[in-house]
């Protein structure tokens, strides 16, 4: 997956915004407000920090630990670091964001989590 495919996914979600609020190396997309993945731009590989269940996180990490890594500058028990080197199927990386967009949506008020369903209707 390329910081392309990454844009591209997580923007097709609703209610998504991107930024660069810790700069212009650091992607940040946001649902409602709140962070649901970054990147940072200038990576090499590139990686995206994910929001997930802490139980799943520690999961995780054990099967693809070169892959998988505590999230970087973030609370390591909610957030997983993927490095995208190509090793990890393009699908468990794309669940990882479905998850962690649901997560985040999860924790949203319900006015907002209406606000997200209406959305684009």
């Amino acid at each position: 997956m390329n910081i392309e495919n990454l844009r591209d996914y997580c923007l097709c979600k609703k209610a998504v915004t991107e930024e660069l609020p810790f700069g212009p190396d650091t992607l940040v997309f946001k649902v409602m407000g709140k962070v649901f993945a970054l990147t940072g731009l200038d990576k090499v590989p590139l990686s995206v920090n994910v929001k997930c269940d802490p139980e799943k996180a520690v999961k995780l990490r054990e099967a693809y630990e070169d892959n998988i890594l505590p999230g970087y500058h973030m609370n390591k028990k909610h957030w997983n670091t993927v490095i995208l080197d190509g090793r990890l199927a393009p699908k468990l990386i794309l669940t990882m964001i479905d998850d962690s967009y649901d997560l985040v949506v999860r924790g949203l008020t319900k006015k907002q989590q209406k606000e997200i369903k209406d959305f684009d209707e």
